[in-house]
């Protein structure tokens, strides 16, 4: 028997963890973990407590031998100071007080490009289905808690996932609405990056600036929710019943199809785009609208590239999960 291998997908709201083995060519789950960041010190505690409760593997008989951890924020000699978290992880600490010799650390969005190869069809909702012959390399954009994005370089065999940080750079509106939305965050931020409107608290500050320019009447149960809950969710559960929840989530979806054709130019990403994150999923139906893919494929000049490039949606969760086992795996 194999030994284990220990997956970890550390976002900016809390950290799943995994322990896996291949099987007939597939990663098989032998015991899973979400854990809330909120008031947790740091990552090796939380590791530490998923692997004593593993007891019943027998850890010590067959240990953990590769190791891989997908962290949101830049890894820099595989160290990353967390961009959306106050923790700084260090892979050489974490190799010796958890007594692993193949342990290392990725940007969360490169693990999510490396499980890319993990998924069935089943697992991905098709957006614009490309070229018959679409291959090439490949992008990855995902709105969750900040917003990550990356390249998987195509060298005629494989993929290779890279990391960027893409999501900081700087917001570029389209019309006037988004000009004056800029303008808008700007009074609050300085410098507008692309996260600030693509992310959970992104959702929020698009919903704030209509309601604060008066495009859209807030109702009382809305802002009651929202004062008590997470404002994002609130949001994107309350469109039906709110025209101003309906326009921030379909302003929110076009800025989401500009920057994925963005990033899609800059990487050539002719073998597809991958929508990861948590938001996408969770609002499959307001992704299907037509103002995803317009405002993706709308690049001038430049239209008939993309709208050849495959558009999915990556509905699997775990796809980061997976892909730390795989980069675990193949970079050992």
């Amino acid at each position: 028997m194999s030994g284990r291998i220990l997956a970890g997908d550390v976002g900016g709201t809390k950290t799943n963890l995994a322990l896996y083995e291949r099987r007939d060519g597939k990663l098989h789950a032998l015991a899973e973990d979400s854990v809330h960041n909120q008031g947790k010190s740091g990552l090796e505690p939380l590791v530490r407590t998923f692997l004593a409760a593993q007891s019943h593997l027998k850890l010590d008989r067959v240990p953990v031998e590769h190791a891989c951890f997908g962290i949101a924020g830049p890894v820099k000699n595989q160290r990353c100071e967390a961009t959306n978290l106050p923790w700084t992880v260090d892979a050489a600490e974490l190799r010796r007080h958890l007594k692993i010799s193949s342990l290392s650390l990725v940007n969360d969005l490169e693990a999510t490009g490396w499980g890319i190869c993990e998924l069935d069809a089943s697992e991905l909702v098709v957006l614009q289905p490309g070229a018959l012959d679409a291959e090439g390399s490949r992008a990855v954009v995902a709105a969750g808690t900040g917003l990550g994005e990356a390249g998987m370089l195509w060298d005629g065999t494989r993929h290779h996932p890279f990391p960027t940080e893409g999501g900081h750079s700087d917001f570029a509106p389209r019309n006037k609405l988004e000009i004056e939305l800029l303008l808008y965050l700007t009074g609050q931020f300085g410098r507008v990056s692309y996260e600030r409107l693509l992310s959970g608290p992104g959702l929020f500050n698009i919903y704030k600036f209509l309601k604060d320019t008066g495009r859209g009447e807030e109702l009382p149960e809305v802002a009651k929710e929202i004062s008590s809950g997470d404002p994002a969710a609130v949001i994107s559960a309350s469109t039906q019943q709110s025209a101003l929840c309906q326009r921030a989530v379909s302003l929110f979806v076009s800025v989401y199809g500009a920057e994925a054709g963005n990033m899609a130019l800059k990487t050539l990403a002719l073998g597809g785009v991958y929508l990861g994150g948590g938001i996408a999923p969770k609002n499959i139906e307001q992704m299907k609208h037509p103002d995803f893919l317009s405002a993706f494929n709308q690049k001038g000049r430049m239209q008939p590239l993309l709208e050849g490039i495959p558009v999915k949606v990556i509905m699997n969760d775990r796809t980061a999960l997976l892909g730390a086992a795989h980069c675990a795996e193949f970079t050992h």
